[in-house]
Parts: C-alpha cells; sequence; structure tokens
C-alpha cells in the first residue's frame, strides 16, 4: 500500500466555521485489495498548533494502531458484531482476544488470518504458546 501525507493552513472559510482550527491533513492510501485497485483520501481538520511535520507523524501513528490493532479485532476477530449482556464480558473477550493476537504475533505469525487459520483446530499448540500443557486423554 502507498501512502501521500500532506498538511496546509486551514482556509479562512474553514477558519470561520471551526474556531482555532490551524492545519487540513490530507492522506490519500492506494493500492490492491482482493486484486482489485484502491485509492482513498482521508482529511483531517486540527487545533493542533504544531509543525506539518509532526502532526503527518501523528497521522501515521494513529492509523499504524488502526491498522495493526483496530481492523483487525473488527473483521478478522468480529469484535464489533458482537452484543454483551454484561459489561464485564466486553471487558473479559477484549483481554482474551489481546492475548490471542499477540500469541500469534509473537509466534511469528503476520497475517492473523494465517495465524488463526494454522491454529484453529491445534489446542495444544495454542496452550503451549502460553506455557499451558494441555491434559492427555485417554
Amino acid at each position: 500500500m502507498l501512502w501521500e501525507l500532506r498538511a496546509r493552513n486551514a482556509t479562512e472559510a474553514i477558519r470561520e466555521r471551526w474556531i482555532r482550527a490551524s492545519w487540513i491533513i490530507e492522506l490519500v492510501s492506494s493500492g490492491q485489495r482482493d486484486g482489485k485497485p484502491f485509492r482513498h483520501v482521508h482529511q483531517f481538520i486540527t487545533t493542533m498548533r504544531t509543525s506539518p511535520k509532526a502532526l503527518l507523524r501523528l497521522v501515521r501513528q494513529r492509523w499504524a494502531i488502526e491498522n495493526e490493532w483496530h481492523w483487525v479485532r473488527d473483521v478478522q476477530l468480529g469484535e464489533d458484531a458482537h452484543r454483551y449482556a454484561e459489561r464485564n464480558g466486553v471487558q473479559a473477550l477484549a483481554l482474551w482476544r489481546t492475548l490471542g493476537l499477540n500469541l500469534l504475533r509473537t509466534n511469528g505469525f503476520r497475517s492473523i488470518r494465517a495465524g488463526l487459520m494454522a491454529v484453529a483446530h491445534d489446542i495444544n499448540r495454542m496452550l503451549g504458546w502460553s506455557g499451558i500443557q494441555a491434559l492427555e486423554r485417554d
């Protein structure tokens, strides 16, 4: 995927509508998904008073977190589709998801999907990664 980042001063019209707006940031991402080309343009308005270089670094960090955690949790693990009756259930399952993602990553899987496919039916392998020895069945 290719990213292009630009920052420019907010126009007078934008500063009139959004008080203290100082910068417009534009992120253009392009590449191939499922064999098809794509191009997405994301624009941000901010009131932060800092350099364009610092703003672009913040955007990169934000998108890195989104790509590394939130997208994976939603798309690969279906987190947003779950509905919980108890608040503690949300926190407990989020903890288990984080543990699972970290175990896959620390065991060499860059692709979470590939990792899930590789270990989905191998409980002994998964438990072994966390230092737990599975009980043998008769």
